[in-house]
């Protein structure tokens, strides 16, 4: 049996059979050589009668790899993890459970949670809403009015069963942080249709939700694609007037000569990602100073609209005024919304904890649907509603009523509506007690590719290459829930 070398070179030596890290990397590698060389030939060819173009920017529009059913996502979440017992998955046999005693055995649990148990109803009544007869708790005044527009999935699980992890992992596809938010994802994907404001913008609360700004970043991505958040109160972005006494040709000298410098230090450093995100943020804040202010002043909505949404009441103001500024940067091309709403971890007093939140997104969110619908918008525009997990269908023995839930990873509602979902229709179900997801079961990270599928983005081909191997939301891949698309 012969021994010699397989993979003999010149000059004697041996090459090693590669590995498959190694031929994957040199499979993208090759690729990107070729046609790197291409758009070289092209440069060089036009630097004959012409001064090159500059790069485009990281944001230029990109065809997507299916057919898409939207285009753009705004992303409703409710962060602390909103009970789908007491919203939208009604579960009646709890009434004659109302607190049976048990010892809850062999499952994750989470930090505040005791060893002895009781079941908790439900202090909302349900009904069936729109001709779907989508399950509402009745306080959901506004939302019934849109209810055949929605998509309920009652099947989706995810991993953590804290805060911090479960966020990372909604908003991330994993769990310890440091990972591209969905939307810098889309946005790497598909880039913006509107190169004067950002392609990823996030409308948080005045207090960051857990695991903080990591929750849109934009990780191992190029630094072009994190979310640009707007704060909730005072001006939503500093220093967006520019000084006094500081006129636009002024300011655009200014703004060249730092390119110059910059372009020049960056050709020394060619891989200085955050160098080449700080160019491009100089120039896109030049440009958003003209464009944003239009855009965040929502006084130019006429009286009618700004009631639709509950503008100017106290309780639906604060959500009111992010819905409306989603439907406009909408309007406006940008490709990717997140609004945060929190918080919705009710351990106790669930009624009024759980009330009190409902009535603040009911009106501004159904505002929202119908606005986009009227305006021909919600075709092209995926909105998502999920927390980062469900509550059980128990609590820890507290006494009194304050009846609340704790977390919950094994049953959870999401809702889209819009982009393409299978609206008016109900997909999976949870146990009879809400514990955990039996029909329609899927990961998060089916969800996620999902999403992506209908923003016209194929999660495995998706990937960038990071730490060794070429990554991806899902991080290992995941399948499409085909009965949430219509």
């Amino acid at each position: 049996m012969s021994t010699r070398n397989p993979f003999p070179c010149a000059g004697g030596r041996a090459l090693h059979a590669p590995t498959r890290r190694e031929f994957v990397f040199g499979l993208g590698t090759s690729i990107g050589s070729v046609a790197l060389t291409s758009l070289l030939a092209q440069s060089t060819s036009a630097s004959e009668n012409t001064k090159p173009a500059q790069p485009p920017s990281p944001l230029t529009p990109k065809p997507p790899h299916v057919l898409a059913k939207a285009k753009q996502c705004i992303f409703l979440m409710m962060e602390g993890g909103p009970s789908h017992i007491d919203t939208f998955d009604p579960k009646p046999k709890l009434d004659a459970m109302h607190l049976q005693e048990f010892t809850r055995q062999g499952e994750q649990k989470s930090a505040m949670e005791s060893g002895k148990r009781y079941y908790v109803r439900s202090p909302f009544r349900f009904r069936k809403a729109g001709q779907s007869g989508a399950d509402m708790a009745e306080n959901w005044q506004h939302l019934a009015s849109v209810a055949d527009d929605l998509c309920f999935f009652r099947g989706c699980q995810v991993d953590s069963v804290n805060h911090p992890t479960a966020m990372y992992q909604m908003n991330c596809g994993n769990r310890f942080g440091g990972d591209p938010g969905i939307g810098a994802w889309v946005t790497y994907g598909l880039g913006s249709e509107n190169e004067n404001l950002p392609g990823f913008v996030v409308l948080p609360e005045v207090s960051y939700p857990q695991g903080g700004a990591a929750n849109w970043s934009n990780g191992y991505l190029p630094a072009s694609f994190q979310g640009t958040p707007l704060r909730a109160k005072g001006s939503p972005i500093l220093d967006l007037a520019p000084p006094d006494g500081m006129t636009v040709d002024r300011q655009r000298k200014n703004l060249d000569l730092l390119a110059k410098l910059n372009q020049s230090h960056l050709q020394q450093h060619p891989d200085h990602d955050e160098l080449a995100a700080r160019i491009d943020s100089y120039e896109l804040a030049f440009r958003m100073q003209m464009q944003v202010p239009e855009v965040l002043d929502l006084s130019q909505e006429d009286a009618k609209t700004q009631a639709m949404y509950g503008i100017g009441n106290d309780a639906t103001d604060a959500f009111g005024r992010k819905c409306l500024l989603a439907r406009k940067l909408v309007e406006k091309g940008v490709r990717f919304i997140q609004l945060y709403n929190g918080t919705w971890d009710s351990h106790d007093y669930i009624e009024r904890a759980h009330g009190n939140l409902v009535h603040g997104v009911d009106q501004p969110i159904a505002a929202l649907i119908a606005d986009l619908k009227r305006r021909g918008l919600l075709e092209s525009t995926l909105v998502v509603w999920c927390g980062e997990f469900g509550r059980t269908p128990d609590n820890g023995v507290r006494g009194g009523t304050a009846y609340g839930r704790d977390h919950n990873p094994n049953a959870m509602t999401i809702w889209m509506a819009g982009g393409g979902v299978n609206a008016g229709h109900t997909i999976g179900a949870t146990d009879e007690l809400g514990m955990t997801a039996v029909e329609g079961v899927a990961h998060v990270r089916d969800f996620h590719v999902t999403l992506l599928r209908l923003l016209g983005l194929d999660d495995n081909r998706l990937t960038f290459y990071h730490a060794g191997r070429f990554k991806q939301l899902s991080q290992f891949g995941g399948r499409v829930i085909e009965d949430l698309i219509a």
